[in-house]
């Protein structure tokens, strides 16, 4: 079997959860004998092909600018199915792909905020929507995010996590009365300003955050400001993270479509306090400090240095949160209680996980058959061969 993977996302290096999502997925696949190209793009200067790992990865420049660098690569890789990840804000690999390989296309639908329809969308777009709606297959990693699919697509998806946590035995990080507050990626929408006023309110505890994609230098410089806030670098392994700290905080405002440094916490039994939005409950599993919050309002159209457009959101009540946070400081029953609750949660949802399903899932899927109008089918075809179709076209109007 022939799997093209497109992405805006870089792949060489790998960044973010998604990215090492799909990462899981596609090596399973190659080592079984599947062959595998990736199309993102590049970090670099020029256009660049690597292999890793058994995927022939192709970084293309500025290729949001170059989608028909995808559809080139399509025809030339001639796959049995196009799998277009969520990270292609303005949808123009999902439209240059179900214009190529109509049919075949299996959306991964990773980041709400990334996709073209539903009410949390950056940049709601009709044919992008249409292109996911005639997909053969649209793949969430929760059974939440199916549920926002269902609404806001009007169509069913395939609920698949990805093995990404590590081979267990997983080493055990929980440390009550030492160890640092931990953030990651802090930033506006993940909730950095209650990461902040918490710090101010908790004066003889260490916080540090990790430095992450959405961090602006605003979020760096106020980290660096405070007396007992502190910014982490990125490290090769989370792991060399965890292990530091004495609990996560997540109190993320914007719609967060599972939470994959939440189960890698809980894993290593640390416990986690969490808002409620989106998937993160879901990635909670049932243990305790769930925390309500004021989910961003609204995006404006002005972006900062990472392309993030500004969010307006509301002013936080912190009480409960603060609540939260001196209980598993001050109570040592209550935290190894979390801690252990968290650890048996984490390990009783990887062990239902299967890189496998993925590969099965493809195999199980039929393209879809729903017919592309005209002007898609035009699309589809190389340069030569829609001037050909043209001509034709044009002699037979001419009688």
């Amino acid at each position: 079997m022939r799997v093209l993977l497109a992405s805006n996302a870089s792949y060489d290096p790998p960044r973010g959860g998604s990215t090492r999502s799909n990462l899981v997925w596609l090596k399973h696949l190659a080592s079984h004998g599947h062959q595998c190209v990736v199309v993102s793009p590049t970090l670099g200067e020029a256009d660049r092909v690597t292999v890793q790992d058994g995927i022939e990865i192709h970084g293309v420049k500025d290729l949001s600018f170059r989608a028909a660098e995808l559809g080139k690569r399509i025809r030339e890789t001639q796959p049995e199915w196009v799998l277009v990840s969520s990270e292609d804000v303005g949808h123009v690999l999902v439209r240059e792909a179900s214009t190529v390989a109509p049919g075949r296309i299996v959306y991964l639908a990773h980041t709400p905020q990334f996709y073209p329809f539903g009410p949390e969308s950056w940049h709601p777009d009709e044919s992008g929507t249409e292109a996911v709606r005639r997909a053969a297959a649209v793949v969430v990693i929760g059974e939440h995010m199916a549920g926002y699919v269902r609404r806001h697509l009007g169509r069913e998806s395939v609920v698949i996590h990805p093995p990404l946590y590590g081979t267990p035995p997983y080493r055990q990080f929980g440390r009550f009365g030492s160890g640092f507050v931990l953030m990651i990626n802090p930033c506006v929408v993940k909730g950095v300003r209650i990461f902040l006023e918490l710090a101010r309110q908790f004066p003889e505890v260490e916080f540090a955050a990790l430095n992450g994609w959405g961090t602006t230098q605003a979020d760096r410089d106020a980290l660096r400001s405070g007396a007992n806030t502190r910014l982490l670098e990125n490290v090769p392994d989370i792991e060399e993270v965890l292990e530091q700290a004495r609990l996560l905080l997540m109190p993320s405002v914007w719609y967060e479509g599972f939470g994959l440094i939440a189960m890698e916490a809980m894993l290593r039994g640390l416990p986690v306090i969490a808002s409620n939005s989106g998937g993160l409950e879901e990635a909670k599993r049932g243990t305790g400090y769930v925390v309500p919050v004021k989910p961003v309002e609204r995006y404006e159209r002005v972006f900062d240095e990472t392309h993030m457009p500004r969010a307006v959101v509301p002013e936080q009540d912190t009480q409960a949160w603060a609540a939260a946070l001196r209980t598993l400081l001050s109570d040592e029953e209550a935290y190894w209680g979390e801690a252990r609750r968290s650890r048996e949660a984490g390990l009783a949802f990887v062990s239902r996980l299967d890189a496998g399903d993925f590969e099965r899932m493809l195999r199980g899927l039929a393209p879809c058959t729903e017919p592309l109008r005209t002007e898609d089918r035009l699309k589809s075809l190389d340069a030569q061969k829609r001037a050909l179709l043209l001509a034709r076209l044009k002699k037979k109007a001419q009688g």
